[in-house]
């Protein structure tokens, strides 16, 4: 690996959703600028993979489990909340399992995080809390019921935890991204194009990349830098925000 940035040496943080995507890179970067990671991932041999290439940790661990959840996070002065899932399709034929299941991973599961994580934040006076939007989370789609609706909340406890944690000097902002080049992003085409009747490579063009001024997806990597901002002492004085890279798609 490249040789440390100093900005987070001797910072814990932990990174949901680690192994892959977003999540890897996001694990990655920070440990480039010296932190330790921890790097939670359903996928074991995954998070495994991604400790021996950063000298870090790994959880293995379903974040839909809840109670499970809450016996498995450890002490971290960094939070990043990345991790996913999707589902395409209309609302009335949503199914309300699938509905739960994605606001308890990338809502409920993010708060319970948060929570445990707060005190120690606040005894030492300094914590970073990143929780990994969307697009979704400032505009909304068809066929999305469940990810809009998680993401929106997410927005919303993001801000929340940043009034209450300003005083002790803990900052928390939301990463907006578009659609990022990852295995979440490649199900969602298949299943648009399902949706729509049309090919995979009209999805990308015509239905994802629509309201988009930069007609390309976006590189997980791309992400990874707005989060080691947010960790670094350049942010240090920004708080319940977003940084939006969504190729100019909420301009319109």
């Amino acid at each position: 690996m490249p040789v440390a940035l100093p900005a987070l040496t001797g910072r814990r943080a932990l990174v949901t959703g680690a192994g892959s995507g977003i999540g890897r890179a996001t694990a990655v970067r920070l440990a480039r600028s010296g932190a330790h990671v921890i790097g939670l991932d359903l996928n074991e041999q995954a998070v495994r993979d991604l400790a021996h290439e950063t000298g870090g940790e790994a959880i293995t661990a379903d974040l839909s489990d809840l109670d499970a959840l809450d016996g498995l996070i450890p002490q971290a002065d960094i939070i990043v909340n990345c991790a996913g899932i999707q589902q395409v399709a209309p609302v009335h034929e949503f199914d309300p399992a699938r509905f739960s299941l994605m606001l308890r991973i990338m809502l409920e599961a993010p708060f319970r995080i948060i929570r445990k994580a707060l005190p120690s934040m606040y005894a030492q006076r300094w914590g970073r809390i990143v929780n990994i939007s969307s697009v979704h989370g400032l505009r909304a789609s068809e066929f999305k019921s469940a990810y809009v609706t998680a993401k929106h909340g997410l927005e919303g406890l993001s801000k929340v935890v940043a009034l209450e944690g300003g005083p002790h000097g803990v900052t928390s902002n939301c990463v907006n991204p578009g659609y990022v080049r990852t295995p979440l992003v490649d199900q969602q085409i298949a299943d648009q194009a399902r949706a729509h009747h049309i090919t995979e490579a009209e999805v990308l063009d015509s239905v994802l990349l629509e309201s988009a001024a930069l007609k390309r997806l976006v590189e997980p990597e791309e992400v990874a830098e707005a989060v080691a901002f947010l960790c670094g002492p350049q942010a240090a004085a920004m708080t319940g925000t977003d940084i939006v890279i969504d190729g100019g798609w909420t301009a319109r």
